[in-house]
């Protein structure tokens, strides 16, 4: 994370505002509950790091991953397993994939809900 950030919430709401196109059009299925009836929020601060999209209900976190991604695959299986470690289950996807198959994306995020226990009682589903 950039030292200029003294609060990663700064850096996070700087994010929201330049979100990506791939990140803008995902959004489009994930807000509002529009995606199985899960809260989603977006660029979310998890220890040191702001993730693209996180339900933190359903403990999932969804990357939108550009080119420069590719060089740093180190850097995010290391960032992947932090999060796990803190019980999140990472999902990622390349800007391409978000932009030309928005359904099959979207189709993976659900069945990757469906395959995670819902935690009782369930406040993603109750208006959390």
């Amino acid at each position: 994370m950039d030292k200029a950030y003294a609060r990663p919430t700064m850096r996070a709401r700087e994010l929201r505002a330049n979100a990506t196109d791939a990140e803008r059009r995902l959004w489009s299925v994930l807000s509002a509950r529009k995606l199985a009836g899960v809260r989603f929020n977006r660029q979310v601060p998890i220890g040191p790091f702001i993730c693209d999209f996180v339900s933190r209900g359903m403990k999932l976190v969804i990357e939108v991953d550009g080119g420069q991604h590719d060089a740093a695959r180190d850097a995010d299986a290391k960032r992947t397993h932090y999060l796990e470690t803190q019980g999140y289950r990472v999902l990622r996807f390349w800007n391409t994939e978000v932009m030309e198959n928005l359904e099959g994306v979207a189709y993976t995020i659900q069945r990757a809900l469906a395959d995670t226990p819902s935690p009782s009682p369930s406040r993603e589903r109750e208006g959390s």
